[in-house]
C-alpha cells in the first residue's frame, strides 16, 4: 500500500549536506533524537494547556515537519557516519512512539466530541509501531508498511491543526477524518503482521 514514507529517500537527499555539517560539528544521533522528542513534548503541552486557543495549533504542522527532518537526520548520522549505538536503537523506537502520544493526545482536548477517536487512533498507532518492531525481533525486517504509517499520521494531524488554526470550525469533518485514519491504522497493523509473517517464513526456508 502506498505511504508518504516512500518519499523518505528524496527527503534524505535534500538533508545530506546538513547531516555532513552536523557530523563535522560533533553532533550525535542521540542528541538529535532527544531534541525531536523534546520539541514534540513542548508543543503538545502548549496545545493541552490552551486547547481553545486554536492559533497554537499552527505550531503543530511546523513541529511535525521539523521533527520529520530531525528523524531523518538522526538515522543518516548513525548509518552514514558510523555513529550507530544500541542505545540509539532504543531511543529511536521509544521516543518516536512517546512523541506521537505527546503531540496527538492533546487533540482530544481540542476536539472533545471526538476525543475517543483521537485516543483510539493513537492506540492503533502504538500497536502498529509495536507490530513493526516485533517482526524485526522475530527475524524479519523492521516493518514500515502503510497505508497509515508515521508520516501519514503526521500529515492527518498536521492538516487538522492547520485547518483549525486557520479558523475553520471543528465539525463532523474532524470525526470523519479521524475515523478513516483509525480504520487505515488498523489495516496498517494487519499489513505489518501479514507481511512480517510472510517474510519470516521465507527467511526460514532460505
Amino acid at each position: 500500500m502506498p505511504s508518504i514514507y516512500q518519499l523518505k529517500p528524496a527527503f534524505q537527499n535534500l538533508l545530506r549536506p546538513i547531516v555532513r555539517g552536523l557530523a563535522g560539528a560533533g553532533v550525535t544521533p542521540n542528541q538529535v533524537t532527544l531534541a525531536a522528542f523534546a520539541l514534540s513534548c513542548v508543543v503538545g503541552a502548549a496545545v493541552a494547556l490552551w486547547p481553545a486557543y486554536h492559533a497554537v495549533l499552527l505550531l503543530v504542522p511546523l513541529t511535525m515537519f521539523v521533527r520529520m527532518a530531525l528523524n531523518a537526520v538522526d538515522g543518516m548520522l548513525a548509518r552514514e557516519h558510523g555513529m550507530q549505538t544500541v542505545l540509539g536503537g532504543f531511543l529511536n523506537e521509544l521516543t518516536d512512539v512517546l512523541a506521537d502520544c505527546a503531540l496527538y493526545l492533546p487533540f482530544a482536548l481540542v476536539l472533545p466530541a471526538y476525543g475517543w477517536l483521537v485516543v483510539a487512533v493513537v492506540l492503533a498507532a502504538v500497536v502498529g509501531e509495536y507490530a513493526g518492531v516485533i517482526a524485526q525481533a522475530l527475524g524479519g525486517s523492521r516493518r514500515y508498511d502503510g497505508p497509515m504509517g508515521k508520516s501519514d499520521r503526521a500529515f492527518v494531524f498536521g492538516l487538522i491543526a492547520l485547518l483549525l488554526g486557520a479558523g475553520l470550525e471543528a465539525g463532523r469533518w474532524c470525526g470523519m477524518l479521524l475515523l478513516v485514519t483509525l480504520l487505515l491504522a488498523a489495516f496498517t497493523v494487519f499489513n505489518r503482521v501479514r507481511h512480517g509473517v510472510t517474510e519470516i517464513a521465507q527467511n526460514k526456508k532460505a
